[in-house]
């Protein structure tokens, strides 16, 4: 009688382990999870996240964080470099008080340690357009709706002076 049980219950375990099998597949095919580009930001998040705490204690952004976003912007396409670098400039010229760092691998400005805005490359995630966004901390409030983004196809100079009025209203 036991080597019976036994018989039996290895063929109803291997078709259970069949349709776990078959069940976790299907499961796979469908999941919409994160892309590549995605799970890369957050690897350069907690990469970032690492570097920070290895700072002394109090330390803030300093030249070898505004030279990782040097680095980050060199690094961009032609098209996303020279908005990312007209950017960089004007922000530190209107608002020297924010701190330039990398934010998900992306160009970023904190304030009081805190990211305010940063600049998407088109590349990023293989967008058709730039964005320039801004956090929940930017005080830009106006009503009960306003913009928290905007797409960068080319920046021209009066497109740039109103990001960097933008800027210097959400650092306010």
């Amino acid at each position: 009688m036991p080597a019976t049980k036994a018989t039996k219950s290895a063929p109803a375990k291997a078709a259970k382990t069949a349709k776990t099998t078959k069940a976790a597949a299907a499961t796979d095919a469908k999941y919409d999870g994160f892309t590549e580009d995605e799970r890369d930001a957050m690897k350069q998040r907690a990469k970032e996240l690492k570097a920070a705490a290895r700072r002394p204690r109090g330390a803030k952004a300093d030249e070898d964080t505004e030279a990782e976003v040097l680095a980050k912007i060199a690094d961009m396409g032609a098209g996303d470099r020279a908005m990312a670098e007209r950017i960089h400039a004007g922000i530190r010229a209107a608002v020297p008080a924010l701190e330039p760092r990398l934010w998900y691998g992306m160009p970023a400005y904190a304030k009081d340690g805190k990211v305010l805005c940063f600049f998407q490359p088109a590349t990023k995630f293989k967008t058709r357009y730039a964005t320039f966004g801004f956090s929940d901390v930017a005080a830009l409030d106006d009503g009960n709706f306003w913009p928290n983004a905007y797409a960068l196809t080319k920046l021209t100079a009066a497109d740039e002076k109103k990001l960097i009025a933008l800027v210097k209203q959400a650092a306010a």
